[in-house]
């Protein structure tokens, strides 16, 4: 869901339901990576919701877009994490088998 102007659409709110902390405060580190953001933040409405609502400003371009961009390179980054934790799994698991 998405809170914000309809003249402006270079700032709005979304709001997630089911997420907490963790998927919110990477949303937002992935945003201030972006120089097309002049502000990103997020809240928790209330501890007891399942919600995050990020906000998101931007120099101009619509955030939305803006936020969807920041989840695809957020998608990346686990993706060569996870593939990187994999790699070195494997290395570990031949290494304890070459073991004498």
């Amino acid at each position: 869901m998405e809170h914000g102007s309809f003249s402006d659409n270079s700032a709005a709110t979304f709001s997630l339901t089911d997420e907490d902390h963790t998927l919110a405060n990477s949303v937002r580190f992935t945003l201030n990576q972006d120089p097309r953001v002049t502000f990103s933040g997020y809240s928790i409405p209330h501890p007891s919701q399942a919600r995050v609502n990020i906000r998101v400003q931007t120099t101009g371009d619509p955030a939305s877009e803006v936020l969807k961009d920041a989840c695809q390179d957020l998608m990346l980054m686990c993706r060569h994490v996870r593939s990187t934790f994999d790699t070195a799994v494997e290395i570990l698991k031949q290494a304890m088998l070459s073991r004498p």
